[in-house]
């Protein structure tokens, strides 16, 4: 039986005033997880998503923007974005300015938080001052207990709060059978042809397809047989610019695209050729490539390109899209069928190179032939080693490499070890990952 799905982390949503610290929070919470699993150069995450890493456990937190307004205002306001901010999570943190103490409407947001059911956290920010604490007994007022103090500028009192907030969340759920196949997430801004495409296979085939739940609430996972081949289809709402965000719809929708890419195998990411690559494409991208996942990039509505400016847009997509240089790039045309067999080839070849694991030995020969043929420049005028090099892991390939000084090895090496990498071990069209660990040689060892 085929392993089940993996299921995506939970979500914590950060709620709160303007000011009282919540960026501060979520960056400080974030910023260890993405040190974990190693920084892309060129590519970052939207700021307001991200995940936290705290021990072996894992969660995706969501700052929300901040409450402002007064009066009648206010309460509309506090509603919408109190809905907008529970409406997925799966415990909140809300979070007040120890510093200024309880505001007018605080209590109406406890309350409406309260009628939600979910886990509630109290966070008292702007902690670091001794003094501080005596103002703490004003939030007692509002029945939560216990309060949690933190200063997220200096990183105070967060153990407790975290190990908390593991505590209330779901457990990873139980599958009673697992629905065989590639998982491929089909991702894209609005009208790109995303859904026409899922429609097109599906329709292709002339299947009786049944809707099974995925492991989240937040999509519904298809199954196909496509030319004898097994994939399940993972369907996302088009993603927008975040001004374009509307915090009670669309702030959701995109949760749910990101959290799609947390349990797909292959990101099939949808552009519409006659408006080539945007501004948005290139968030949705850097999503895929931080997560590490396969992806086939496809120029959809190619049949209404003029042929004259056709090779234009596909350099425009190959130049933009550099730091990805593994997602192979197809026109294509959803409503005419052009490449749709190529997009799934693509796909098998893809997950095939993602499962690809190298022996020990193959590594070494590799690392030491790449490392001969172009010497890593000296470091403080002594010159950089690597010992050996392992693969701890698969979907994606990733690599430790053992060196006697990580931190002088230069991004531009490092390029060219992956690129080697990639080009020596078959993985054209996978992602790899390549981490530097410091080993002192044997010999003063």
């Amino acid at each position: 039986m085929p392993a089940p799905p993996p299921a995506a982390p939970a979500l914590v949503a950060i709620i709160g005033r303007a000011n009282v610290g919540k960026s501060t929070l979520f960056n400080t919470l974030t910023r260890s997880s993405q040190a974990l699993v190693g920084d892309l150069p060129g590519v970052t995450r939207d700021r307001h998503l991200g995940r936290v890493v705290w021990g072996e456990s894992t969660f995706l937190l969501v700052d929300t923007g901040g409450l402002v307004g007064g009066g009648d205002d206010l309460g509309r306001q506090v509603k919408r974005q109190a809905e907008a901010a529970v409406a997925d999570a799966d415990a909140i943190l809300l979070v007040m300015d120890g510093k200024d103490g309880p505001q007018a409407g605080d209590a109406e947001v406890v309350d409406y938080l309260r009628t939600t059911g979910k886990p509630l956290f109290l966070v008292i920010n702007k902690i670091d001052h001794p003094g501080r604490e005596l103002h703490l007994a004003e939030f007692y007022g509002f029945g939560l207990s216990p309060l949690y103090p933190v200063s997220a500028t200096h990183k105070l009192g967060l153990s407790p709060l975290l190990e908390e907030v593991l505590k209330s969340l779901p457990q990873a759920p139980e599958f009673p059978e697992a629905t065989p196949g590639i998982r491929v997430a089909v991702v894209g801004r609005p009208n790109v042809g995303k859904s026409s495409f899922i429609n097109r296979v599906l329709g292709e085939e002339r299947l009786i397809v049944s809707d099974l739940p995925g492991t989240t609430r937040d999509a519904i996972d298809t199954p196909l047989a496509y030319e004898g081949r097994d994939y399940v289809l993972i369907d996302t709402a088009g993603l927008r610019r975040p001004s374009h965000v509307d915090p009670g719809l669309e702030k959701g929708m995109v949760l749910k695209a990101f959290k799609a890419l947390e349990r797909c195998d292959v990101a099939l990411l949808l552009l519409d050729a006659r408006e080539g690559l945007t501004g948005q494409d290139l968030r949705i991208a850097s999503l895929i490539a931080e997560e590490g996942k396969g992806c086939v990039v496809g120029l959809n509505k190619w049949d209404l390109v003029p042929g004259e400016v056709r090779p234009a847009a596909l350099k425009q997509a190959k130049e933009g899209l550099d730091f990805l240089p593994y997602a192979p790039l197809v026109s294509l045309s959803v409503l005419t069928g052009h490449n749709l067999p190529r997009v799934f080839t693509l796909i098998d070849e893809i997950h095939q190179q993602l499962g690809r694991r190298a022996g020990t030995g193959e590594l070494n020969r590799l690392i030491a032939e790449i490392t001969r043929r172009v010497r890593p420049p000296l470091f403080r005028f002594r010159p950089i080693k690597f010992y050996y090099l392992t693969q701890p892991e698969t979907h994606p390939p990733t690599f430790i490499a053992f060196v006697n000084h990580p931190e002088g090895v230069p991004e531009s090496y490092r390029r060219y070890l992956v690129k080697e990498l990639r080009k020596q071990l078959g993985l054209s069209h996978a992602p790899l990952r390549l981490f530097l660990k410091g080993r002192q040689s044997s010999r003063r060892r």
